[in-house]
């Protein structure tokens, strides 16, 4: 799960991490109000949405009086911005936050994250910020230093030195910036943070630490001990299709293909889109329904991917290990009798209770096409697909 700057901002304030003055806005009328409470003379109006880059896409406005921030805001709200990150469809601003100038001497890189390959966390800083560190990686790898830290044993001191000094900072801000960085990785500890990036973390002209932007991403399995970051989730920036399978308890992923799936476990999920794009086809979503596929988690399922309107053809690929073969049957002859399916379906079983299954659809009178192997339900489901598309003149 991730949020917005500012809450981000307002978490990480509360670990001792100094960021500037910022107000949040939904109008013109509010973002001028917000300039004239935080005073000065220079202000950043920043649109919020669950990307990075925002700076390249036009969503970043420097203004100089209130006239200029009434232009900006009026020019970002309800724009669609569209980043490497967002993909083509991009988000839409629907709040800006209104932050005090601040007078940068140096930007730099911080971000800490959950490394699952090496099973610890990791720091990674440097001290060229302000640019996407993917791209810095490629053009220069060895400005880029990571520090690995063992979960059980936490961050030490000396590797906060390590990273303070690998990032250029003077000694006269040092303990600063300690504290910075410890702050950062009690937040992570704390939260179930996943990834934790401030870029820029910037050096003022007063010799100051100042997050000026920062990003945070939520263990999603972790949010039923994190009732307050729960509260922080921002369903207008997610896709609907991804929201509407959380809050049935499924894991759905949505893609930009049209042949929809329904698979029992994450890695069978994965071969099985694997075997669609083999056999010459697109797979519409990743839904893996879990163990316990009954009648009804069947159908909320199939209402899942069949609400995807570019779906022209549906792949059900199940092994019945803890399941069995005959429910899963019977939950999918339900679910296409209630649902009135007008696309094909496909449906390849295997293990407990295949053969009892087999005979539940094939004795359902209902047109569902059968395979025996991944293989052939791919093959399938590609040939049912472009015979749609053929059908439909699309």
């Amino acid at each position: 799960m991730d949020i917005h700057e500012y809450q981000a901002k307002e978490l990480l304030s509360g670990y001792g991490v100094k960021i500037a003055e910022g107000a949040l806005a939904y109008s013109p009328e509010d973002a001028v109000q917000r300039a004239r409470d935080i005073g000065g003379h220079i202000w950043a109006v920043k649109a919020q949405i669950h990307s990075g880059a925002r700076g390249k896409a036009g969503g970043i406005k420097i203004c100089k009086t209130h006239e200029e921030v009434a232009e900006a805001a009026e020019y970002l709200l309800g724009k669609r911005l569209v980043t490497h990150q967002t993909g083509p469809a991009g988000k839409v601003c629907s709040r800006l936050y209104i932050e005090a100038g601040t007078e940068i001497a140096k930007e730099l890189y911080f971000c800490f994250l959950v490394d699952r390959g090496s099973e610890r966390i990791v720091m990674v800083g440097s001290s060229q910020g302000g640019m996407d560190i993917e791209e810095l990686a490629e053009t220069n790898p060895d400005a880029i230093t990571k520090i690995y830290i063992e979960p059980a044993v936490g961050l030490q001191d000396y590797q906060a030195r390590q990273m303070a000094f690998a990032m250029g900072l003077d000694a006269e801000i040092m303990s600063h910036a300690i504290k910075t960085i410890r702050g950062c990785y009690r937040a992570l500890r704390e939260l179930d943070v996943s990834m934790l990036e401030i870029n820029p973390l910037v050096v003022t002209n007063h010799h100051e630490l100042i997050a000026l932007d920062a990003k945070m991403s939520f263990d999603d399995n972790a949010l039923f001990r994190q009732p307050k970051i729960a509260e922080l989730r921002d369903k207008t920036q997610e896709d609907p299709r991804e929201m509407a399978a959380a809050d049935r308890g499924l894991s759905y992923v949505g893609l930009d293909g049209d042949i929809g799936c329904m698979i029992n476990g994450a890695g069978l999920a994965m071969a099985t889109m694997d075997m669609i794009k083999l056999a010459g086809g697109e797979p519409a979503n990743f839904l893996d329904v879990g163990g316990g596929a009954s009648a009804e988690r069947t159908e909320k399922a199939f209402r899942l991917v069949l609400a995807d309107e570019n779906v022209k053809a549906m792949l059900v690929n199940i092994f019945a290990g803890i399941n069995r073969c005959d429910w899963i049957a019977e939950g999918v002859v339900h679910a296409v009798q209630k649902l009135d399916m007008k696309i094909p379906l496909i449906v390849r079983l295997s293990g407990t209770n295949v053969e009892e299954g087999r005979r539940i659809i094939a004795e359902s009178g209902l047109p569902i096409i059968t395979a025996d192997t991944l293989a052939e339900a791919a093959e399938k489901a590609v040939q049912a697909r472009n015979a749609a598309v053929t059908k439909g003149g699309c």
